[in-house]
């Protein structure tokens, strides 16, 4: 296992057409692996884009060459990548975060379990697991979204040994909501400070087409105390960058909840072992 992790995290606009997005997240692409990180994460469905007007017309065979290009990307450039779509199955949409290795193949998937917006509850439905997987031997976890005001889908897989959780999100509202989540923080509150584990939150900006909607910015990379390593604007397409001292992710809260209150202890452990189990299944 690596003692150090360089992640890049992206901010894009979240209500593009398709071929505008696969072209922004190949560059990206290409930009952080130059910039010399390891991993680098990509908002909630960056490649099909969350404004669902749009989305539920796309053509799925498109969704998936433009994933398939992505793999590419990642197989290019040698570097991990987690980009996400929004992908019709029988029931619905699931909103789906990807995986992919450096050689281009998906090696996890994971579906987002609380809808948010009443767009997303209308056609999407959620995922039936925790997320577990490992960069260069350091497990880590993701959720996405609305998930992180649900914090038992991260401290479990923490409890597990995850020491990184990435975040991708879109935190699209009205403009007057979008205004408040800036300033109390509430669109992604940092798990540091109750978990002692790092933070990679990757956020959208930009308007919808209609004008109504907005997306609150502020991307970040905090280390396990909360102390943000980088951060981006409300604004503006950008990409932060940040090394991450893996032995800092001590993980110390979490070990700490795992044993008291003792009656609960067997619970805990219980729901790792069902968390492992369920790792590798394929959301569908």
């Amino acid at each position: 296992m690596t003692n150090t992790l360089q992640v890049s995290c992206v901010q894009m606009h979240w209500a593009k057409p398709l071929e505008f997005n696969l072209e922004r997240t190949l560059d990206y692409i290409k930009t952080a692996s130059r910039n010399g990180s390891r991993a680098v994460l990509f908002p909630e469905a960056n490649l099909t884009g969350y404004y669902f007007p749009n989305v539920v017309k796309l053509d799925q065979g498109k969704v998936v060459k433009a994933l398939n290009k992505t793999r590419a990307a990642a197989r290019k450039h040698k570097i991990w990548v987690i980009a996400g779509t929004i992908q019709k199955t029988r029931d619905r949409f699931l909103n789906l975060a990807h995986v992919i290795n450096p050689a281009g193949k998906i090696v996890h998937e994971y579906a987002k379990v609380h809808m948010a917006g009443k767009d997303e509850k209308i056609y999407c439905r959620g995922g039936n697991k925790l997320s577990l997987f490992e960069i260069d031997g350091i497990l880590c976890t993701l959720i996405i979204c609305r998930d992180g005001r649900h914090p038992e889908l991260y401290r479990i897989p923490a409890m597990a040994g995850a020491q990184i959780l990435f975040h991708p999100s879109c935190s699209s509202d009205e403009i007057e909501a979008v205004c408040w989540k800036r300033k109390s923080g509430r669109a992604q509150l940092p798990v540091g400070p109750n978990s002692k584990m790092f933070h990679c939150v990757a956020n959208t900006i930009g308007e919808s087409p209609d004008g109504k909607q907005t997306s609150s910015g502020g991307s970040f990379i905090r280390e396990p105390n909360g102390i943000p390593l980088s951060e981006a604007g409300f604004y503006q397409e950008e990409i932060i960058t940040a090394v991450l001292d893996i032995s800092r992710a001590d993980r110390s809260y979490i070990l700490d909840s795992m044993k008291n209150p003792p009656f609960l202890s067997r619970h805990w452990q219980q729901m790792i072992a069902e968390t492992k189990a369920r790792k590798d299944i394929k959301p569908e």
